[in-house]
């Protein structure tokens, strides 16, 4: 039932960070009011798909806290952290992928003052730039507790563990060189590194199955 659930867990990391990678790809860039309700439609699908991606991370997650548990019970909390994460994630996108353009279709559809609209679109920009900080912090904070656990119990391959904590330092590196990763474009390259990461590891979980069941085997 263990092995199995591991399979599973792997499967559904790496169906998730496939598709959150997709989302990225299909994530237009913000604007004035204007080209929002221009865009709006196309605003709907792509944080709809983000959103529904959610719950695959945070099963995968969830088996590979399973898998890397020991005594100190730290993998948990690094899911809990990671699961914080995935709430902001889908908070970020709700507000902006789904309320903001049908709030500002009925409100223009009547007459406002100007101002008003554009505060209510720069409330939201704060709103989703808020949230994608919680949300690199957590998956940083999360990742690292995941990659240590990783190269201490070697219940996984330590290349894995070694990807997650190179990429991090890249990542401060880039901080440090005062790259912005919550606009459109940084956040697609955390995204994209994010995702490299989680489908690294759930292809590592899903092969370790496959390894213990042959071993059994023989």
């Amino acid at each position: 039932m263990h092995k199995s659930f591991t399979k599973v867990s792997g499967v559904s990391l790496c169906f998730g960070s496939l598709i959150s990678v997709v989302t990225m790809a299909l994530h237009p860039a913000g604007g004035s009011v204007e080209h929002i309700l221009r865009i709006r439609h196309i605003l709907i699908f792509p944080h709809s798909l983000g959103i529904a991606c959610l719950p695959f991370m945070g099963f995968g997650a969830w088996g590979l806290s399973c898998l890397l548990r020991t005594n100190n019970k730290a993998s948990l909390l690094s899911l809990f952290v990671f699961c914080l994460g995935l709430v902001t994630a889908m908070i970020a996108a709700a507000v902006n992928g789904l309320i903001l353009p049908q709030f500002l279709s009925d409100l223009t559809a009547r007459p406002v003052d100007e101002s008003i609209v554009n505060a209510i679109v720069r409330y939201g920009h704060h709103i989703n730039v808020s949230m994608a900080n919680v949300f690199i912090f957590a998956n940083c904070i999360s990742i690292s507790i995941w990659c240590v656990l990783i190269i201490q119990t070697q219940k996984l391959p330590k290349a894995a563990g070694y990807l997650g904590l190179s990429l991090l330092g890249f990542g401060f590196i880039c901080l440090l060189l005062k790259a912005n990763f919550t606009d459109l474009y940084g956040f697609r390259s955390f995204v994209a590194g994010l995702a490299t990461w989680l489908t690294t590891t759930g292809i590592g979980m899903i092969m370790k199955e496959k390894s213990e069941n042959k071993y059994a085997g023989s």
